[in-house]
């Protein structure tokens, strides 16, 4: 409770925040956050990769640089090829397996990122030495989390949503079969025996390709915390959970009371148009 003390105005002293992005248009929507709390008196520290797309903050935030093996032409030819594949019209299942092969490819590079900054001793010895008080991060890529497991801080996630459903299975939210659509099944809330059979064998499908997106994060994340750790054991201690879409455009589901929805896409601020 005390982490979401920390995020309201006027209601403490100012903490010391360790803020985790996940690079590209998701920063954009966490940045505007990170420039509020600096305003309201947090001491933010931002920690960011050396090579990145769109990594900017103002004057006022601290930014921590640690180096990364790979290149900026290397970054873009991953996403590119990502977009790339997503414009094939590929006939099925020739168009799935494409997208899966291209998602492991882009999920690798972002680990490769995360190991760079676990080798930077230099970049740990600061963490370790800052005394923050929570972890801000977006979960996508595991990183963050793993880094606030690492050093026993208390952490929160700032995000859009996890594939294979894990924004609502690893708070241990509810989310019937019956009636709650799998994602890519295309289905509505009131679904055929058919259908839901159809949404059960989705549900299954994703526990495969979801451990194999996030396999070489999981096999690091328990070397560097020393024991064994899955998705959820990552993912589940999170204190508070602030998703960033609307309750209202979502099937009704319940949800769990540190899950906040509070709106938003992955965008920067729009400028005011022309008169």
């Amino acid at each position: 409770a005390w982490i979401f003390i920390l995020l309201l105005p006027g209601l403490s002293d100012g903490g010391k925040l360790l803020v985790v992005p996940m690079d590209g248009s998701h920063w954009l929507s966490m940045r505007q956050v990170v420039e509020k709390l600096t305003e309201r008196g947090h001491k933010v520290v931002v920690l960011i990769p050396e090579v990145s797309w769109q990594m900017k903050t103002t004057q006022a935030c601290t930014v921590k640089t640690y180096p990364v093996s790979y290149t900026l032409e290397e970054l873009d030819n991953a996403f590119q090829e990502y977009v790339a594949t997503h414009l094939k019209d590929l006939p099925f299942p020739l168009n799935v397996l494409a997208l899966y092969n291209n998602s492991v490819h882009v999920f690798h590079t972002f680990f490769v990122q995360c190991k760079n900054l676990f080798n930077s001793k230099e970049t740990l010895q600061y963490l370790n030495q800052s005394g923050f008080d929570a972890v801000l991060t977006d979960p996508i890529f595991m990183c963050g989390a793993t880094l606030a497991n690492y050093f026993s801080l208390p952490f929160v996630f700032f995000m859009r949503g996890f594939p294979c459903n894990l924004h609502y299975e690893a708070p241990q939210c509810p989310s019937p079969l019956s009636y709650t659509p799998r994602l890519f099944t295309f289905n509505s809330d009131r679904m055929t025996f058919f259908q839901r059979v159809e949404n059960a064998l989705v549900a299954l499908l994703e526990l495969v390709y979801c451990n194999s997106f996030y396999e070489d994060m999981i096999k690091f994340s328990s070397e560097v915390l020393q024991r064994d750790v899955s998705l959820l054991d990552l993912l589940n201690s999170a204190s508070i959970w602030l998703l960033r879409f609307d309750f209202v455009f979502e099937y009704v589901r319940p949800v769990m009371p540190n899950m906040v929805f509070i709106g938003g896409i992955n965008c920067a601020q729009r400028k005011p148009l022309c008169k």
